[in-house]
């Protein structure tokens, strides 16, 4: 199975996801237990059977498997059920093997089987909330209803820092402070990790930082703010100069989110700057599509202060 054909329409708020399961023994239990889980699509390469494993000489965690060899790529296997320390049932097959890529790195993982691909809306996509995103590691980032089944959304990045510490994000320890007047930023991010981290970084590059949790949240915030420019008497850059994106998150997306302030006509003037892993030379014709002033993959964070204040100083002085 390699990556879907189908193309979603850049705005429409949809994603498709690969729904999958991991089969597991509930504690007392003599029956196995299937668990649902969902990988956004954007991030799936294909879909192949078990490979011939080399396995190496050695590993760090007990979940990584090996290593394969597809198209002359070598790519790590890791079983998703032991990394998530589920306690496996006798698998009935092989399994199937989901091959990622997100971040510029290609990932494989383990599942017990693979269901179809859904089209939904991040509508649909819940928030786990902090009590269940506590009980999981912070590992889920969503969760679904699917024809009764509750699927969670696997947070495959986390997964991937957690098994090699230095794919996660660090900021540069060296950055320039930059003083005097703040500039104003707004930022979606629906990781507490990853908004707590831009704050951080943009702070001390002398940014003035609102984060909010989803696209619809920062929607609401920047008509609020266009309100009170209207009421005052003052342009809206007064309160808001420049607004960061992830594109993955739930009821609203960042691509829908960057779309809606370009085609607002007191709104459209505002940089935007999409901060996702899912931007890639195969995927950055999306941000293009929505209007995005810029896109930057979540590696190159240490980018965004300067990318950030140049892309401010360009629309000053085209004003």
């Amino acid at each position: 199975m390699s990556r879907t054909n189908i193309l979603l329409e850049v705005g429409t708020n949809e994603l498709e996801v690969v729904e999958f399961t991991l089969n597991e023994q509930l504690q007392g239990q003599s029956s196995a237990y299937q668990g649902h889980y969902a990988v956004n699509v954007a991030k799936v390469l294909e879909i192949i059977r078990m490979p011939r494993i080399t396995e190496l000489p050695r590993v760090s965690n007990p979940s990584v498997l090996g290593a394969f060899n597809l198209r002359s790529h070598i790519i790590p296997l890791v079983d998703l059920g032991v990394w998530l320390g589920k306690a496996q049932a006798e698998p009935e097959e092989e399994g199937k093997v989901i091959v990622t890529e997100f971040n510029s790195v290609v990932t494989a993982f383990r599942v017990s089987g693979v269901n179809r691909i859904h089209r939904i809306s991040w509508e649909e996509v819940e928030s786990p909330g902090p009590y269940l995103a506590s009980f999981s590691s912070d590992c889920i980032t969503g969760v679904i209803n699917l024809e009764g089944r509750i699927v969670f959304v696997l947070d495959m990045e986390k997964i991937v820092a957690d098994l090699d510490p230095g794919m996660a994000l660090r900021m540069d320890v060296d950055l320039e402070e930059h003083r005097g007047k703040a500039l104003k930023a707004l930022v979606a991010d629906d990781s507490s990790l990853i908004r707590n981290m831009l704050r951080d970084l943009l702070e001390k590059a002398g940014f003035s930082v609102e984060t909010t949790f989803h696209g619809q949240e920062l929607w609401e915030r920047l008509q609020a703010l266009r309100r009170k420019a209207e009421t005052e008497g003052n342009a809206l850059t007064d309160h808001v100069q420049i607004v960061i994106a992830d594109i993955e998150m739930p009821t609203m997306d960042g691509l829908t989110l960057c779309k809606k302030i370009k085609e607002d006509p007191h709104l459209g003037q505002l940089p935007v700057i999409l901060f996702s892993s899912l931007i890639s030379d195969k995927l950055r014709h999306r941000g293009e599509a929505a209007g995005a002033d810029d896109q930057i993959s979540k590696p190159e964070i240490t980018q965004l202060t300067r990318r950030a204040r140049a892309l401010i100083e360009a629309r000053r002085t085209t004003m």
